[in-house]
This record gives structure tokens, sequence and C-alpha cells, in this order.
């Protein structure tokens, strides 16, 4: 796995998962920013992507998450880290909050829906319109071919397309982008994400008989740029039964769909925010109601 690193190494743990159609590259504006507070911050490239391994299949989302949580683990074996994703990110990122909640101490998700919010939104009419690609990679070989064909050039702008103002973005700083899907295995295995959720969503056996999806214990922060055309404001509404904690929203109305790489300062701030109130203690403070409520009474120790 190919990553993106920033911050000292014994640094609270930040990981942030990317989207489509992007790479670890989305948080480099992101990565220092976060390693000046202190944050070790690590963006990697997710399965499929990037520098990281491309095998023919693991796409479905409790593999995708199992690389996730193997990284955490390895890079911070210790305590649990903050979690943050966007787009797919976000979604491996909620999976991963719910699935194993022993992993995140803080999630922060970034312009994606809540994976049983999407489930029940994607059929109404207004959303069902907005996710026309995604029956659209539910064909063969056609949509691979598409997005790798001359060099990969539709990629750049398909992100300045999603952007409210792309001249935020220089020009030359999707090259890598537009590079990594001039490959036609890359570009597979990236619609491959999509084609193993939408099978896993019309499979009659999860029709009759859903996963129940476990409320995710971790403290909750959703940004959202609100000019996003792929996916409704109103995928942000109604969180409170998928989470144990009140969630928070936090709408930026003067973003698109890509986030990260048109305001990274503001993305920034936000997770810092949200990452530091978890650090309002010590280790040692946060421990100390636990340790000392058996006492009964009795003086804590110096």
């Amino acid at each position: 796995m190919q990553v993106l690193e920033a911050g000292p190494a014994d640094g609270p743990l930040v990981l942030l998962l990317h989207g489509f159609p992007e790479l670890s590259e989305s948080w480099r504006e992101v990565l220092p920013r976060l390693a000046e507070a202190g944050f070790r911050a690590v963006a990697p490239d997710l399965r499929g992507y990037g520098g990281t391994d491309r095998p023919a299949e693991g796409y479905d989302l409790d593999t995708l998450a199992g690389d996730v949580v193997q990284l955490a683990r390895h890079l911070q074996p210790d305590r649990p880290v903050y979690l943050v994703g966007h787009d797919w990110g976000g979604v491996i990122a909620y999976h991963v909050a719910a699935m194993h909640p022993e992993v995140v101490e803080r999630l922060a998700v970034v312009n994606a829906p809540h994976p049983e919010r999407m489930a029940r939104e994607i059929w109404k009419p207004g959303q069902l319109v907005r996710s026309w690609y995604v029956f659209f990679f539910q064909l063969p070989w056609l949509p691979e071919l598409l997005l790798s064909a001359r060099g990969g050039a539709l990629v750049p702008r398909m992100l300045r397309r999603e952007m409210v103002d792309p001249s935020r973005v220089p020009p030359g700083r999707l090259a890598e982008y537009e590079a990594n899907f001039s490959s036609r295995e890359a570009a597979r295995a990236a619609i491959d994400y999509y084609r193993v959720a939408f099978r896993r969503t019309v499979d009659p056996r999860r029709l009759r008989e859903p996963r129940p999806y476990p409320r995710i214990r971790a403290p909750f922060l959703l940004i959202w740029g609100e000019q996003d055309t792929a996916l409704r404001k109103q995928l942000t509404r109604g969180l409170e039964p998928y989470f144990e904690q009140k969630p928070a929203v936090q709408y930026l109305p003067e973003e698109g769909h890509f986030v990260p790489l048109e305001a990274p300062e503001k993305v920034a701030a936000l997770l810092i925010e949200h990452f530091s109130a978890g650090r309002a203690l010590t280790d040692e403070e946060a421990r100390w109601p636990r340790e000392t409520a058996s006492l009964e009474g009795q003086q804590p120790p110096a």
C-alpha cells in the first residue's frame, strides 16, 4: 500500500481515504496542515489505485475496510485512530467505524452519505438521476475503456466539472490522476468498487434478509460541499439513527463534491477542530475517572 505521510511519527494518527476517481494526492494540501497541528497524517492509495496493489478481486466493502483496519493497526497498534474519508473513502470509513469500532477514535466524512441513507435515497427520482453513472458502470469493459482513453484525459475533466471554481486547482495539479487512469487495469479496479456494491445492493438474498448496520459510536463530523451535483443535500439529514452520539454536520456553501481539492484549508481546519476535541484531556487524565471510580472515597494516587 502506497501512502503520503506528514507529521511527527509519535503524533496521533489520522488516516485519510480518497474517493473516485482520485488518489491519495487529493489530501496533499490537507496533510501538512494536520501535521502542523501535531497529528501524524497518512493518506493511502486505496486498493487498486496508484501505487497500491491491484488484485483482480477484493473490492467488496468488507475487504476494503479490512485494508484500512490492517493499516491502522500496523501504524498505531496500541490505540484507535482518527479516520477521514471522502466519497468512496467515506463509504469505507463508515464501514470501518461501524464494523470495527475499536479501531476508530473519531470519524469525519466529506461528501459521502451513510451507506444505509444512500440505499434508501438512491431509488428516489431526485437522486436516481444524479446517480446515473453507477448504472453505467455496471456495463462490461466499456466504462474502463472510456475512462482510460487518450491517456486518462477524461479524469481531470470529470474532476474540474464538479468544482465550483476550477481555478482553485492549478494546471498540472491533476496530472497524476490522469496518468493513473491511463491504465485500463487501474480504471477497471476503480469501477469494480461500484460493480461489487451494486450487485450486493440488488442481491435478492440481501433484500429478503437485510444486514443490520451497527450504530457508529465514534463522535462524527460530516463535511458537505453544498454545490455537489452528484449527491443531494437530503442525504445529510436524518442521520441520528445511525450514530450513538449526535452527529455534527458542517456545510460549505461555496464548494462542490471534491472539497479536499477545492478547499483543503477549510477541510483541514474542520478536521483539526473535530479531532482536537478528542485530545482535550491527556491520556492520563482521560483514564482518571475509570481508574478512580472504584476507590469509594479514597484519595486518588498523586
